[in-house]
């Protein structure tokens, strides 16, 4: 059996301009650096929302980055960022929690033990292998990515990733940020529960109802609970 446990959330923004502006109104925090991503003609801003319930946490602030194209021709960008149904919500509304992401040790095993479900064989897609360079050294890491660039049961069954070496949070500072809770909503609630179970994803709760991710930080600002709705 597979064990999965968060990784980190991620916030989808028209443009990462607009991702930092939110964060420091939202959150109260500037979000660290981050990186580009060639392979998905991506760029983000991370920060560290690390707790005892998360150890080893962190928020991704992800954007397309201008001008650029995924790497791999044909190829649709990770976590549904070529949606345009996505992209008008992100205009009209503002960067938003759209997903989340989870680590495993044994990426390709909690793929297979996904499409091995007898009644959703479901397909969380192929793995890639990424990587970029930090001031502490390099990442690797290997994450699924459907060939349609779907998150799945509206973002909130997770992406797999399978770290190298190191993980961001090694050398992630303290942002004042941790992660209180994640729970989720979704009109096929048994399903989605079977999925998580499948990875061996624990700690996060399922309700029926219409879909939405939520999320709650503690902040400098108090307690601040994000929600998907959906999109």
């Amino acid at each position: 059996m597979p064990h999965a446990q968060l990784d980190h959330l991620v916030i989808a923004a028209a443009s990462l301009d607009e991702g930092v502006a939110w964060c420091e109104a939202t959150l109260g925090v500037t979000p660290g650096p981050g990186g580009v991503h060639p392979l998905m003609g991506t760029h983000n801003r991370l920060l560290n929302i690390t707790s005892a319930a998360f150890p080893r946490a962190y928020l991704e602030i992800i954007a397309i980055e201008p001008g650029k194209k995924p790497s791999r021709p044909g190829t649709r960008r990770w976590f549904d960022l070529d949606d345009p149904v996505l992209q008008a919500s992100l205009a009209r509304r503002g960067p938003r929690l759209v997903h989340f992401v989870a680590s495993v040790a044994d990426a390709s095993a909690a793929v297979q033990a996904l499409a091995r479900d007898e009644r959703m064989h479901i397909d969380r897609g192929a793995l890639l292998a990424a990587s970029r360079e930090t001031p502490a050294g390099r990442l690797e890491w290997q994450i699924t990515v459907r060939d349609d660039g779907q998150r799945l049961f509206y973002g909130a069954l997770p992406t797999l990733i399978q770290w190298g070496p190191a993980h961001p949070t090694d050398a992630m500072p303290a942002s004042g940020l941790s992660l209180r809770s994640l729970q989720a909503a979704h009109p096929r609630a048994p399903e989605l529960a079977a999925a998580l179970s499948r990875i061996g994803m624990q700690g996060l709760a399922v309700q029926p109802g219409a879909p939405d991710l939520v999320a709650v930080l503690d902040t400098p600002r108090g307690p601040v609970t994000l929600h998907s709705e959906g999109i």
